[in-house]
């Protein structure tokens, strides 16, 4: 059998989603770093479909702008005044092309919904030459769901809404998934036939089954037995459900392709997420959005890296990522804070309490710890003292700071951007560095020294400083004196004036 055409696929999402009580679009919320419609068009696009369009209404112009940004090539459909499921697939067809072969609708609040499953909707309706093939599960719990009704013979004969449904037809367990596939030219047919005659008014892509089997065609059903494929969000309480099994099958994929995933209830990765072989990511770690990791990584605990790429081998903990680029074999952490356009090179270390931005770190160049480096390249080898800070915003515009290879920045530097340190140079801990260093100078920027005999006797006078100071003057031991300052009757601890 030639592989069957798929003239289009349909994805009905012009719903307002009361139930979210949200003032976002139903179809905009996220699970696994992906809307809701941007799941649906990743499946429906996995089926190869001639052409997908996508039916909006409610905050048309939300919806429609981040369906294209999802992808350019969706035909939007805006569904009118008329409402129900079948005037919105309608309205689809009416802004595509004239279609010849297989139609497939499905709707924007099914995210577990995925393309093998389409494509075996597919190949079920050619292969049973239906007329119409609809996607059906059993639920031991049906409510709300539209029932199957079967023929003696065991093929679909309609299908009921619960709104329409008599209790014996509630008692069915066979649920109606929305999910079709239809002759093209049967659906079209069959839609123009459809009334609105019913509880709701609407009027009912489900009728287009009855309309079919009326004229001859056939009705089958593709059941499956993965429920979660079939299960709508309508509320929050569905999101974040949804939301776990697909984190739970995300995480389960990536252990069966080789990562070490040691808790998997408190990792979240997203869907566009992709990892390395033999890379071990700790609990509390998130993987957001487009980040990569190479392999043999380790990341975490309590970790989060959005959009962030980590090179083999490297090793990032306790960290917060987001638009950042971490060589192979480089370090990450404790406690820092990697900000857009941090680039740290292979080798190279961003230690502990470090904040990064704009920021190019070269191969084997160490920022160990308490840093700020913010609009500064810094060059292969270098070395950044502890406390270091890159004055980069003089209140009006940003400036950046160069800092050479294999040169070293003292503890407790500030270096006051624009400013260079060159190849080979050095800056004295504690300096305030306001002008170029060049290539093997040291700059040393700061204050002579000046030590001040008898202050704190004179201005701390009756702490436990002053005791201390004279004790020590006199050659007793220290603890001396601070037994004979707890024992002061008169003690004025603390009121001495500078």
């Amino acid at each position: 059998m030639n592989a069957p055409r798929l003239a289009a696929v349909i994805v009905l999402a012009a719903g307002e989603g009361t139930r979210m009580k949200s003032s976002t679009p139903k179809v905009l919320h996220r699970i696994g770093g992906r809307t809701l419609v941007g799941h649906a068009i990743a499946a429906a696009r996995a089926a190869g479909p001639e052409h997908l369009a996508v039916v909006v209404r409610h905050e048309r112009d939300l919806v429609a702008a981040h369906v294209a940004e999802v992808d350019s090539s969706v035909v939007i459909a805006d569904q009118d005044d008329v409402k129900g499921t079948g005037r919105a697939t309608e309205c689809a067809l009416a802004v595509l092309p004239e279609l010849e072969g297989t139609v497939l609708v499905t709707y924007g609040d099914v995210p577990l919904l995925a393309g093998e499953t389409l494509l075996a909707l597919l190949d079920e309706h050619a292969r049973s030459d239906s007329a119409v093939t609809v996607i059906t599960a059993h639920l031991a719990d049906p409510t709300g769901y539209g029932r199957i009704l079967r023929d003696e013979d065991g093929t679909v004969a309609g299908i009921v809404e619960q709104k329409d449904a008599s209790d014996e037809q509630r008692a069915i367990t066979e649920i109606n998934s929305g999910i079709y596939a239809f002759d093209a030219a049967v659906l079209r047919t069959a839609l123009a036939q459809v009334g609105t005659d019913n509880a709701q008014g609407e009027k009912y892509l489900t009728d287009v089954l009855a309309i079919a089997r009326s004229a001859g065609g056939r009705v089958s059903a593709h059941v499956i037995d993965d429920l979660w494929q079939t299960e709508g969000v309508n509320d929050r309480v569905q999101l974040a459900r949804l939301g776990k099994e697909l984190n739970r099958r995300t995480t389960e994929r990536w252990m069966r392709e080789g990562v070490t995933i040691v808790d998997p209830d408190t990792t979240w990765i997203d869907t566009d997420v992709t990892i390395g072989r033999d890379t071990t990511v700790l609990p509390g770690t998130q993987l957001l959005g487009a980040t990569t990791i190479g392999a043999d990584a380790v990341i975490g605990p309590d970790s989060t890296l959005t959009d962030t790429e980590v090179g083999d081998g490297a090793e990032v903990k306790r960290t917060e990522a987001l638009l950042a680029v971490i060589g192979a074999g480089a370090t990450v952490g404790p406690f820092s804070y990697l900000r857009p356009g941090t680039e740290l090179g292979a080798k190279g270390k961003i230690g502990g309490f470090v904040e990064t931005k704009n920021a190019k770190i070269a191969d084997g160049a160490k920022v160990p710890h308490l840093t700020y480096a913010g609009n500064v390249t810094i060059g292969e080898g270098a070395n950044i003292g502890a406390g270091t800070i890159f004055a980069n915003y003089d209140g009006v515009s940003k400036h950046h700071t160069t800092i050479g290879r294999h040169s070293f920045v003292g503890s407790n530097s500030v270096l006051v951007a624009p400013v260079t340190v060159a190849d080979g140079a050095y800056v004295g801990a504690g300096s305030a560095v306001t002008e170029d260093v060049e290539p093997g100078q040291i700059a040393v920027a700061r204050g002579r020294q000046h030590n001040i005999d008898g202050w704190v006797t004179r201005a701390r006078a009756g702490t436990k400083s002053a005791e201390a100071a004279q004790a020590a003057a006199a050659g007793r031991p220290a603890e001396d004196a601070g037994a004979a300052a707890r024992h002061t009757e008169h003690s004025t601890e603390g009121q001495g004036h500078a």
